[in-house]
């Protein structure tokens, strides 16, 4: 009988099998942890244990060779971009790596760096800093805390804000990169999984070509076409948004730059910002009659959604 390429349907059947007995792993493994070493240690070492949930599942089917549960339930194989061969176990223990522990490696280096970068900045501003929990010397957290406080401290300040303003960037920046991905897999119908492109693993299907075949592939192309236009406005939004902020940004700094112009009165309260809880700066009304400084106002409607301090719930009472 004939292998043909297995459409989109499959592909998308088989990863869902695959994360429920990946998550039932992963409850079971964790329920036993916490029972052995306490519910403290099982928080601190909770991702682990369910990195080492994922290595053992893709470990014990598709770097040893075997079908995983999903590709058995849907009748699926795993070949290299020959389609004449199974993949290498070079190519299937390439993505192992990038399917389970690359994102745990993102997610703790993209972690320190923020907390790192963050600390750098209330140490300069003479903050208080926080308190890091205590590390064991050869864990993997522990040596990249290590590596990126020596690599942070080579940078300069303008260096450091850039590298924190990319890092705030670089985690949505992976949400639309799958998003694309998943689009373009709906477009295409094969490599669901960006360790799967990158591994070069496709998949043939075991069972006969149905007739319905071709109704399958156009519906998911055209739920790619949709994917992609609903990502394209997504971008475009926050593109926009990323430029009113800036713009917003900049007018703060110009403004600052400004001589300090502070408003006397004769009462101490009616001259504070009650935002700032100080003396005013560049007073500026808004449409609700109250005075704020124009930096406090200029940065709460860059990062509030409420278009009047007044209608937040947070500051409820301010405005009646």
């Amino acid at each position: 009988m004939p292998l043909a390429a297995a459409n989109q349907s499959q592909l998308i059947r088989s990863s869902q099998k695959d994360e429920y007995y990946r998550t039932f792993l992963r409850n079971n493994s964790n329920e036993a942890f916490q029972t052995l070493a306490g519910s403290k240690r099982w928080l601190d070492w909770r991702r682990e244990m369910e990195l080492l949930s994922d290595l053992a599942y893709y470990g014990l089917t598709t770097f040893s060779g075997y079908q995983t549960l999903g590709e058995e339930y849907v009748n699926i194989v795993q070949v290299d971009p020959t389609e004449r061969r199974v993949p290498s176990r070079a190519r299937r223990g390439l993505f192992v790596l990038c399917h389970a522990y690359f994102p745990y490696l993102v997610d703790k280096v993209l972690v320190c760096l923020e907390n790192e970068l963050e600390c750098g900045q209330d140490r300069r501003g003479g903050g208080r800093q926080r308190r890091a929990a205590p590390e064991l010397w050869w864990s993997l957290e522990s040596w990249l805390r290590r590596w990126i406080q020596r690599v942070v401290g080579l940078l300069s300040v303008p260096q450091r804000r850039a590298c924190m303003a990319a890092t705030f960037v670089l985690r949505p920046s992976l949400s639309l990169l799958h998003r694309f991905h998943a689009a373009v897999f709906y477009l295409s119908g094969s490599f669901y999984h960006l360790s799967k492109r990158a591994a070069g693993i496709r998949y043939l299907r075991v069972v006969a070509l149905s007739r319905d075949d071709g109704t399958i592939r156009s519906s998911y192309r055209l739920l790619g076409a949709l994917s992609l236009l609903q990502l394209l406005i997504t971008v475009c939004l926050q593109f926009n948004s990323f430029r009113q902020k800036q713009r917003a940004r900049h007018e703060w700094k110009l403004y600052r730059s400004l001589s300090p112009q502070r408003t006397h009165t004769s009462g101490p309260t009616a001259a504070s910002c009650i935002l700032c809880l100080e003396e005013r700066r560049h007073s500026t009304c808004t449409p609700c009659g109250h005075l704020f400084c124009w930096e406090c106002i200029t940065e709460w409607c860059n990062t509030k959604s409420a278009p009047c301090v007044g209608r937040s719930s947070s500051l409820t009472g301010w405005c009646t």
